[in-house]
């Protein structure tokens, strides 16, 4: 029975592989440079729930992916957990803070589903720019490009398969091209 965790070829967490590639994806360097994202603690967690939001949701649009939608979620936390202690936040106080952790997921997962299901871009424009630029952006195509970017994400996301998702593979678009203007 105890065998089975000393082997070498144990199957690879496909949520934690999940999770790393949104991470790796929300760290490109493009975000901060050409996007003009803050490279502070509250610019890359925006940017973060700018990801794990729509993945989220794409794997709780099918009854199958469910579960690995909430594992999504929950490795997120725990991860969200792990920073703030690291940071130096005190045991006594992560719980205040995971709750406004919590509050942010789901108020800006809300506000982006909302403004993406609209035929603009307006909604989607202003809540990116009150989110991930405290509503102070830096120009307004930089923050239409955003969008186009977060559009083709939710996108790219729609055109795989959710079992594929829950596998722990993704393939995000490269937020560079959504910086080309359109010929």
């Amino acid at each position: 029975m105890i065998f089975p965790l000393f082997r070498r070829n144990r199957p690879p967490d496909t949520i934690s592989a999940l999770y790393g590639v949104i991470v790796a994806q929300a760290r490109r360097p493009v975000f901060y440079r050409e996007y003009a994202v803050a490279d502070t603690i509250n610019g890359r967690f925006d940017l973060l729930l700018l990801h794990v939001a729509p993945v989220v949701s794409r794997l709780m649009q099918e009854e199958a992916t469910r579960p690995a939608g909430q594992a999504l979620f929950d490795r997120f936390c725990t991860d969200m957990d792990d920073n703030l202690r690291e940071i130096g936040i005190s045991d006594i106080a992560v719980p205040k803070h995971m709750k406004r952790v919590g509050e942010a997921f789901y108020g800006r997962a809300r506000a982006y589903e909302a403004a993406l299901a609209a035929v603009d871009d307006r909604l989607l424009t202003e809540a990116l720019a009150r989110n991930i630029y405290a509503g102070k952006p830096p120009a307004a195509d930089v923050v239409a490009r955003l969008a186009a970017y977060m559009r083709s994400l939710v996108a790219a996301l729609a055109c795989q398969p959710a079992a594929a998702l829950a596998g722990g593979t993704a393939e995000l678009p490269d937020p560079a091209a959504a910086l080309v203007e359109p010929a």
